[in-house]
C-alpha cells in the first residue's frame, strides 16, 4: 500500500498552530466548564466540553489552511462532529437514564472517527508535528473505548443495585426500597447527597434486631427512576411519603438522617408531623449552614462545581479506577453494589442534582422549628470537621425539648455509617430514640 506523499513547508509553523490548537481547546473546555457552564446538568457540561474541543480542531484546520503550505482540512471532520453532538446535548439535555442507553451509541462512533482521524494524521501530517497530535488521537480513542467498558460494567452490574429490597410503583416511577426486621416504630433511614441505600448496610443489619428499618433510594439514585422534577427537599419528602404509603409502611416512623440527608428528615417532620416518632441526626448538615458554618458559602460554589465535573468522568470510566480500593468498611455485598453505584454516571449525575438544590433544601429545613417531646439524639463526628461543625450540631438540640447529643471523636463523616465502630455508635443513639418512643421514658444521655 501506498501512503501519500506529506506536503512539506515549514514544518515549525504548523507545530506551533498544532500546539496552539491545543491549548485553545483546553482552555476553552475548562473556562466554559468553570464559567458560564460551571454546576450545570451533565448535558450542558458535556456539551459544552465536546464544543470547546471542536473549536480546538477548527483551529487547527483554519490556521494552517490559512498560514502554512500544510492545510489539515481533515480537522474540521472531527471539529464538525464534536460540535454537533454537544449542540444536541445542550438542545435536547436528555436525562441520566438516556444518556446511560446513549453510551451503547456514542463509543463505537466515536472509535470510527478516531480510526479514520489516525489515518488522516498518517497522510498530512509530517514531522515533530504528527506526535503532537497523535495523543490527542490517542486520548479520543481511550475515552471511546472506557465508554464502551463502563457502559458495558453498568448494564451487567444493574441488577446488584436492586438484587435486595424491592421496587415500588409511585405513580409513574419505581422507587427502591429495602425493609428488613420486624417491629414498630419503624426506623427510615435517609442518605446524604449523592448517596444511595447501600451504604446503611451495617446499620440497617443491626437495627433489623430489634425493629423495622427501612433504607431506600431517593429519585435517581441507587436502583430507583429518576423523576423529571427538581428534587429539593420538598420533592423528596413527598416521594417517601408516597413510597412508604405505597410500601404498606405505615407510621409513625423513627427518622434517620446522615449528612444532607438531615436536612431532608427535617422537610419531611415539618411536613408530616403526625407521623414521626422520633429523630436521630448523624452528622447532619445543619439547615443555617451559610450562616452557621463560617467556610461553607465559599466553599459552595466550588463543591458545585466539581460534583458537576465528575459527570463526563464517570461515563468514560474514570470513578471506577478511582473507587477500586473504596469502601472497605462495608460489608462484601454492600461494598460491590456501593462501588458499582458511585462508579456510574447515573451517581455522579444523581450528586450533582443533590448539590444544586442543597439551597433550596436547606431553606425548606428550616421550616422545622421543634417537634415537641419527641426523643431527638444529634450524633456529631468531630474527627475532620470543619469550622463550627461541632457547635452547629449542638444548635440541633433545640428541636426537642427531649434531646440528647452524642460526639464521637474518633469518627469522620463517613466511618459514623461505614465503619464497624463508627456505625455501632450510630446504631446506640438509634435504638436510645427507638426505645423512647416506645416507653415514654426521656431519651438516654449517655
Amino acid at each position: 500500500m501506498t501512503v501519500p506523499t506529506v506536503q512539506r513547508g515549514n514544518p515549525r509553523r504548523l507545530t506551533l498552530i498544532a500546539a496552539m490548537s491545543t491549548v485553545i481547546g483546553l482552555v476553552s473546555a475548562v473556562s466554559l466548564v468553570v464559567g458560564p457552564a460551571a454546576g450545570a446538568p451533565e448535558p450542558v457540561i458535556t456539551g459544552s466540553t465536546l464544543i470547546a474541543f471542536a473549536f480546538g480542531w477548527a483551529c487547527l484546520a483554519g490556521l494552517s489552511t490559512r498560514f502554512t503550505s500544510q492545510p489539515q482540512r481533515w480537522a474540521f471532520v472531527p471539529a464538525a462532529s464534536l460540535a454537533v453532538v454537544g449542540l444536541g446535548l445542550i438542545a435536547t439535555a436528555p436525562r441520566s437514564d438516556a444518556i446511560d442507553m446513549l453510551g451503547w451509541v456514542w463509543p463505537p462512533a466515536l472509535l470510527i472517527l478516531v480510526g479514520w482521524m489516525a489515518l488522516s494524521v498518517r497522510r498530512h501530517v509530517a514531522g515533530r508535528t504528527r506526535w503532537l497530535v497523535y495523543p490527542l488521537v490517542g486520548a479520543l480513542a481511550l475515552s471511546s473505548v472506557g465508554g464502551a467498558v463502563e457502559t458495558i460494567l453498568e448494564q451487567g452490574q444493574h441488577g446488584t443495585l436492586t438484587a435486595t429490597g424491592q421496587l415500588v410503583d409511585i405513580g409513574g416511577r419505581r422507587m427502591h426500597i429495602e425493609c428488613t426486621g420486624t417491629g414498630s416504630p419503624t426506623v427510615v433511614l435517609q442518605s446524604g447527597a449523592g448517596e444511595a441505600s447501600y451504604y446503611w448496610a451495617r446499620i440497617a443489619s443491626a437495627v433489623s434486631a430489634t425493629t423495622r428499618v427501612c433504607a431506600y433510594d431517593r429519585a435517581g439514585h441507587g436502583g430507583s427512576d429518576p423523576s423529571t422534577a427538581s428534587q429539593d427537599g420538598n420533592a423528596v419528602a413527598a416521594d417517601l411519603h408516597a413510597l412508604l404509603a405505597a410500601s404498606g409502611i405505615a407510621g409513625p416512623y423513627i427518622l434517620v438522617g446522615h449528612s444532607t440527608g438531615g436536612p431532608f428528615i427535617r422537610i419531611f417532620a415539618a411536613t408530616y408531623p403526625a407521623e414521626v416518632a422520633g429523630m436521630v441526626f448523624l452528622d447532619a448538615q445543619p439547615a443555617d449552614a451559610f450562616t452557621a458554618l463560617p467556610q461553607y458559602a465559599g466553599m459552595y460554589p466550588a463543591l458545585a462545581m466539581v460534583t458537576a465535573i465528575t459527570q463526563p468522568f464517570a461515563r468514560v470510566g474514570v470513578m471506577r479506577l478511582a473507587n477500586g480500593a473504596a469502601f472497605g468498611d462495608l460489608p462484601e455485598l454492600a461494598r460491590a453494589a456501593q462501588q458499582a453505584y458511585q462508579s456510574s454516571g447515573r451517581a455522579a449525575s444523581a450528586l450533582r442534582d443533590d448539590f444544586a438544590a442543597i439551597p433550596a433544601t436547606l431553606r425548606e429545613a428550616l421550616a422545622l422549628t421543634t417537634i415537641g417531646s419527641r426523643p431527638l439524639v444529634v450524633v456529631t463526628a468531630a474527627a475532620g470537621a470543619q469550622a463550627g461543625w461541632v457547635e452547629a450540631q449542638r444548635d440541633m438540640l433545640a428541636l426537642s425539648t427531649d434531646s440528647a447529643s452524642r460526639v464521637a471523636q474518633d469518627q469522620t463523616h463517613d466511618s459514623l455509617i461505614m465503619s464497624e465502630t463508627g456505625s455501632a455508635f450510630s446504631t446506640r443513639a438509634i435504638l436510645d430514640v427507638l426505645e423512647s418512643a416506645r416507653t415514654g421514658l426521656a431519651v438516654a444521655t449517655r
